[in-house]
């Protein structure tokens, strides 16, 4: 049985967090939109989110469709200043301090914002499993674009600009609804989550899938859990230990020097 531990006093949750980050031998973090909302990035989902007032373009339509690629592009150019503009809050820094401390391997992330290599993290060490939308991939032959190169011919056309290689669609490196989902990214996810001691699943809702998936495969595994997040989830009954408080008001105090 699991010894589960809700907190509503959230100087209670830190110090239980500190003793199993002391604990820990090998800690993956697993971050979701909750953990970048005090750095000005919308969460997508939330009510008020991008997605309740904009319907999500989908990959077959994307593809299909010279229209869905001009608004899915519009959409990005809209985000600019938010993405840009962005910089790591305190939950990035204190999982960066964790990384740098030699107790984090690699961290897993829903996000794509970038922020987590910002904030320390070495690129490869970064699982990004729904993408980066700092950059633009060719979604045939994977070459890889910056935003500002697609911004420029798409204000000269007037439209989305195809690959200059292979002449397929140019796409944000991020995963779109029903586009598979990146193979050596789920399988490195999946090693790292098999073998840690302590899962923090950080700032997600843990209803999208398969990356909901990974906090149970942890606890199945026999490590701990421990989630936090603003809101409750549907796998907060079988975490060891729930914060539902600010994330950067929680992880803030192991911010390092």
């Amino acid at each position: 049985m699991i010894a589960r531990m809700i907190v509503s006093s959230l100087q209670s949750g830190i110090e239980k967090l500190g003793d199993m980050i002391a604990e820990a031998r090998s800690i993956i973090p697993f971050t979701g939109a909750g953990i970048s909302t005090e750095c000005g990035i919308p969460d997508f989902r939330s009510p008020g989110g991008l997605w309740t007032k904009n319907r999500p373009i989908p990959f077959d339509e994307f593809v299909a469709s010279q229209d869905a690629r001009d608004e899915a592009w519009r959409r990005r150019f809209a985000m600019e200043p938010s993405f840009a503009g962005a910089k790591p809050g305190r939950g990035h820094r204190a999982l960066a301090s964790l990384y740098k401390a030699g107790k984090v391997p690699a961290i897993i992330t829903q996000n794509i914002d970038n922020l987590h290599q910002r904030s320390g993290f070495a690129a490869e060490h970064v699982i990004e499993l729904h993408g980066n939308t700092t950059f633009a991939k060719c979604i045939g032959c994977g070459h890889r674009y910056e935003i500002d190169w697609v911004r420029s011919r798409f204000d000269d056309s007037g439209e989305a600009p195809d690959c200059e290689t292979c002449g397929d669609p140019v796409k944000s490196a991020t995963i779109s609804f029903g586009q598979a989902m990146p193979e050596e990214d789920m399988r490195r996810a999946t090693e790292l989550t098999q073998h840690c001691d302590l899962f923090l699943a950080i700032g997600s809702s843990l209803v999208v899938w398969p990356a909901a998936g990974f906090p149970l495969l942890a606890r199945n595994c026999g490590a701990k859990l421990v989630i936090i997040n603003n809101e409750p989830t549907d796998q907060d009954e079988i975490a060891d230990l729930v914060i539902n408080h600010d994330i950067g008001e929680t992880l803030g105090p192991f911010i390092g020097n």
